[in-house]
């Protein structure tokens, strides 16, 4: 009997990690299916995922999406590529962009670095409507053109709830209808999502909590903690130190524009890369040696309420490669 390449999660699956479920339902060895994790060869839901701890849920997606090398265990076990087409058009920072969960109501993706949520009104204001089609594409532009590779052909406006930086990668959910608009729109002005972000930082985090209230101009024309302000708060938590650096997760409980980047640089700790709110009031950017070409954070965990479900739904994203590969190099200095 030919071994499956992709699966969906019935009862009888469900809870499993996903090591045991390549094991036991596509005919890999432990070190192969270890392997295969490792290569990035593994999608659920869309999404690449390595954690061989990680448990499998009712639903999902799991997918063998590359060729498995030759001679692999179980007869007839062949991967296949992920659905794109062999002549694609899209652009090539389209291409990074990751599906992880799409219905009639929202898209969830994960977003490279480098690519824009969705463009301001007051830049299209400023520029013209003509102008808009000069400017680099965002995510909200793009992603029409991506989800026909995952088999669901884009309907109507996609509109953005939510945003992270142009260079911040990471989970990103998106409304397809005016209802989960408003319905998603309400849940972060609540606060009642969850999002917590992977970061690499200077100098020796602590675990802590990091109020205050942020306004648009500090004094020295960056935002920053000011009177009058709206109430910022962030749960910074110390993951693995790394000799002069530290990873950490940050926790939001409010949701302001910059917030993990102001507090963690106002906290005398800012984020490798970082080259706006690296410094304290009128003074000189802290050093960084890590070399890192861009600030150094990840949405890794988003938390959601289905708009038209009421289902409690989560994502989780590994590090991108570039923070992955600094983390390994300032290991190596230790």
């Amino acid at each position: 009997m030919r071994t499956p390449t992709s699966i969906v999660i019935d009862r009888r699956l469900a809870n499993r990690t996903l090591l045991e479920l390549l094991q036991a339902s596509f005919s890999l060895s432990r070190k192969h299916a270890l392997s295969t994790l490792h290569n990035r060869q593994v999608r659920i839901c869309g999404g690449v995922c390595i954690d061989p701890q990680r448990r499998v849920k009712i639903g999902q997606n799991v997918q063998l999406c590359s060729p498995l090398p030759p001679g692999g265990e179980g007869p007839g076990v062949r991967g296949k590529a992920c659905p794109i087409p062999a002549k694609s058009t899209l652009a090539p920072i389209a291409r990074q962009i990751i599906v992880r969960f799409v219905d009639e109501h929202l898209a969830v993706v994960e977003k490279p670095a480098g690519l824009t949520t969705v463009r301001h009104a007051d830049e299209v204001q400023s520029l013209g409507p003509r102008a808009k089609k000069f400017l680099p594409p965002t995510l909200v532009d793009l992603l029409p053109t991506v989800l026909p590779r995952v088999g669901k052909p884009a309907k109507g406006r996609i509109r953005a709830v939510h945003r992270i930086d142009k260079e911040t990668s990471g989970l990103v959910v998106l409304a397809r209808t005016p209802a989960a608009e408003s319905h998603l729109g309400k849940q972060f002005r609540a606060h009642t999502t969850g999002r917590h972000y992977l970061a690499l930082v200077r100098g020796h985090a602590q675990d802590a909590r990091l109020e205050s209230h942020l306004v648009p101009d500090r004094g020295d024309g960056r935002r920053g903690g000011g009177a009058g302000g709206q109430l910022a708060i962030t749960h910074v938590r110390a993951i693995e130190p790394l000799g002069e650096f530290t990873l950490v997760e940050c926790r939001l409980e409010t949701g302001r524009t910059h917030q993990v980047r102001i507090h963690l640089g106002e906290a005398g700790t800012p984020l490798c890369g970082e080259r706006i709110y690296d410094r304290p009031l009128h003074g000189k950017p802290l050093p960084d040696a890590s070399g890192a070409k861009r600030p150094m954070l990840h949405a890794a965990y988003l938390a959601i309420d289905h708009p038209a479900t009421g289902k409690r739904m989560e994502w989780n994203s590994e590090l991108p490669t570039d923070m992955s590969e600094l983390v390994k190099t300032l290991k190596g200095k230790n």
